[in-house]
């Protein structure tokens, strides 16, 4: 345990971090999974409107990975490279 304030602070953060940290990374996987999952749909049914619910997902996963990489939970460069490779698999289906 803990003998010192500042050593007692650091654990406190650490948690904060590892929470917040956590949120986003679950975050962008459970809706990752939902997005691939929309695009399979669009592709066996080619309905517009799937095509823009998928789209309204990947607007959320940038807008979380773009969060995330502000908050130092994700680095630049993996956000950037997962929001192409999904923006590819959207444009491709």
């Amino acid at each position: 345990m803990a003998n010192n304030k500042s050593a007692e602070k650091r654990i406190e953060i650490t948690k904060r971090n590892r929470l917040r940290n956590r949120f986003y990374k679950s975050s962008v996987r459970t809706l990752i999974k939902v997005f691939l999952k929309d695009l399979e749909v669009y592709k066996t049914s080619k309905d517009p409107n799937d095509k823009e619910k998928a789209k309204k997902i990947l607007n959320s996963i940038y807008s979380l990975l773009d969060k995330g990489a502000k908050k130092h939970v994700f680095h630049k460069n993996f956000t950037n490279k997962k929001k192409s490779r999904l923006a590819t698999s959207l444009k491709t289906a």
